[in-house]
């Protein structure tokens, strides 16, 4: 049995796979062990299954593709938002699920899942615009339209680092647009997708329209991107993981959307206001102890405010407290596992030995296991391991530039370009860096770039499309065109009159 603490609802709690609509074990009667990395204990175990189980799956998800696709917008909402509802009624379970099996304050996780909650909500009412065309004039004998299907079955691939939003990213919106999903969630934080199920279980959504595989990475990943039925790939993961999958979908020629690696750069002006830029810092670096692909990796400040900005920041980062995500006031949970903190240890002794001084933290914390203290490096050059690797932990390193020109250089001396934050008080060189930085996503003044109306995702080794807003649901459609000769667009219910009749009529039926 599981050894969660503290909840309500022990339903939640399944150490199962579900596929077309049944809780299963593997075959083989194998489990994965997931522990809580605070303190190492074991908190459940999850089927250990392969690609003979994805394989089902996958079929389970083929055929309850047409139905799901034949549903109305309005009932697929109508499902959604119950999601959406059971999501925020358990709120607090969830976030007690993340907490332990990931390890982030609960705070953290709570605002997770109400993001999670928004993320869903926005899918849902962004849903309508599936069933929207374009009436263009063509010719004088014929008329176009141009309207989106669901893409059909979508294999969905997730990280550790985010596991309630992650999954609700890709899998809203593709239930949204109107498709079917293979989840595989990370083996390190399978229970919190594996609740995300059950409540969608709950919600209405027919079996085999969501299906979650847990065990081994490698074969089911491997199943999921060779799977001729599959026409979709989402993933979210390491850059070289996402490359390996890209490569295997290359015989099917299926879409794919990657959320891969970033090394942001969190560049610091000389006519910044200080204070707030150490706000910020602490919110795009120190947020899940470093582990998000969007956190500041290097702060690029301006020469002459260096020092006084180094030591604002090192009293900030002294006042953080480390300790187990389920204690009141914890700033900083474990790292997820002994290997994410000794890639962090590599990084602050390569740096150190190659000049940089540790100004605040820098080593394992005194409750042990995978703790580590909050760390603010200064001296940090472009010869450091830190300056081209993401460290995905709680190491701030402190880098400087001269003017606007270097700061642009140093920016983009990255092979990622996911996430970027500028703080300045020049609003016309807000803009021009702006628009220098390569990056998919830039932050101006603020450290918190996230909502669920805007599109996330990021440029050359960082991925490809993006999570979130309307692009989200595009990203889980195809484009169709229809080339009417004069004897179809006489009809009456293709005249572009009966289409805006249906589209108003169709948001009426959603208010109700």
């Amino acid at each position: 049995m599981t050894m969660f603490k503290n909840f309500n609802d022990q339903a939640l709690l399944i150490e199962k796979a579900y596929i077309d609509g049944q809780w299963v074990e593997a075959a083989n009667g194998r489990t994965l062990m997931v522990t809580n990395p605070a303190d190492g204990c074991r908190i459940g175990g999850v089927p250990n299954m392969g690609s003979k189980e994805t394989r089902e799956a996958i079929k389970a998800a083929h055929c309850a593709f047409a139905g799901w696709r034949a549903k109305t917008a309005v009932e697929r909402a109508g499902v959604l938002r119950r999601w959406k509802d059971l999501i925020l009624i358990n709120q607090v379970d969830l976030a007690l699920l993340i907490t332990q099996e990931q390890g982030k304050p609960l705070h953290e996780s709570c605002t997770e899942i109400s993001f999670s909650a928004s993320l869903i909500e926005w899918f849902t009412e962004e849903s309508i615009q599936v069933y929207e065309s374009n009436h263009i004039e063509n010719q004088q004998d014929k008329r176009v339209l141009t309207i989106r299907e669901p893409i059909g079955v979508c294999a969905v691939v997730t990280s550790w680092n985010f596991p309630v939003e992650m999954v609700v990213r890709k899998v809203g919106s593709a239930l949204a647009a109107g498709c079917s999903i293979v989840l595989k969630p990370s083996s390190q934080t399978p229970f919190s997708a594996i609740a995300l199920c059950k409540l969608a279980e709950d919600a209405g959504v027919p079996k085999g329209v969501f299906n979650v595989v847990t065990g081994d990475a490698k074969a089911i990943a491997g199943e999921l991107a060779a799977n001729q039925l599959v026409q979709k790939l989402a993933f979210s993961g390491s850059a070289d993981v996402g490359k390996k999958l890209m490569e295997k979908c290359v015989d099917s020629v299926k879409k794919v959307s990657l959320e891969l690696g970033g090394n942001a750069p969190f560049i610091i002006f000389e006519d910044a206001d200080l204070d707030e830029a150490v706000i910020g810092v602490l919110a795009a670096k120190f947020r899940n102890a470093g582990q998000a692909s969007v956190c500041a990796n290097r702060i690029l400040v301006q020469d002459t405010v260096y020092d006084h900005f180094a030591e604002k920041l090192v009293v900030a980062v002294n006042h953080l407290k480390v300790g187990d995500g389920m204690e009141l006031g914890v700033d900083l949970g474990p790292l997820i596992d002994m290997a994410t903190l000794e890639k962090v240890e590599d990084h602050i002794e390569d740096a150190v030995a190659k000049g940089a001084k540790r100004l605040s933290g820098g080593q394992r914390h005194p409750r042990g296991g995978s703790f580590f203290q909050p760390t603010v490096l200064g001296n940090v050059t472009s010869a450091m391991l830190v300056t081209y690797e993401e460290t995905f932990g709680p190491v701030a390193p402190l880098f400087q530039f001269k003017d606007e020109a270097q700061a642009i250089h140093m920016a983009n001396d990255t092979e990622y370009g996911l996430a970027a934050y500028i703080f300045s008080s020049d609003i016309s060189r807000i803009w021009r860096v702006s628009g220098s930085l390569e990056s998919g996503i830039v932050g101006i003044n603020t450290g918190s770039i996230e909502s669920e109306k805007v599109p996330f995702g990021g440029i050359k080794e960082s991925g490809i499309s993006n999570d979130g807003s309307k692009y989200g649901i595009d990203d889980f459609l195809n484009v169709k065109y229809l080339c009417l000769g004069r004897a179809a667009w006489d009809m009456p219910l293709l005249t572009s009159d009966a289409v805006l009749s249906g589209r108003q009529n169709f948001r009426q039926e959603s208010q109700h």
